[in-house]
């Protein structure tokens, strides 16, 4: 797991029960808007997730992948995944990224808190991105 994804597994794990949810909430806050010239209609839609997300794979450097996701404002949940995500995964190699374990987000401790239909969003969205990755 890259240093970047384990510090924010390192950041839940220090906290307990609901500071996890404002936790959660904080990275939705901080999803970065979408750069000039990508547009969401131009980007894949994750129908795994509960709200409407979307996501675009920038793997043309494949040591510096770059990553881009769209969530509205009132899917806090769906954006805080997404931002996890991003933070954690962010111009980090092909390779790093296929290298993650596909059920990381466990170690997040959201399980008491948040539906299992809702953390499959965020298995998908990591699937989705590892499979760009094989295609690219």
């Amino acid at each position: 797991m890259p240093d970047s994804l384990a510090a924010v597994v390192s950041d839940f794990a220090d906290v307990e029960g609901q500071d996890k949810l404002q936790l959660l909430l904080e990275f939705a806050n901080e999803l970065p808007p979408l750069p000039a010239g990508l547009e969401e209609a131009a980007m894949e839609p994750v129908p795994e997730c509960q709200s409407p997300l979307f996501l675009h794979v920038d793997a043309e450097d494949r040591e510096h992948v770059r990553l881009y996701f769209s969530a509205p404002a009132e899917a806090p949940t769906t954006r805080g995944f997404a931002a996890i995500l991003r933070e954690g995964l962010d111009e980090h190699s092909a390779d790093e990224i296929l290298a993650v374990p596909d059920d990381f987000y466990s170690e997040l401790g959201l399980g008491a808190l948040i539906s299992p239909l809702r953390l499959r969003g965020m298995s998908a969205m990591l699937t989705r991105i590892k499979r760009r990755l094989r295609a690219a």
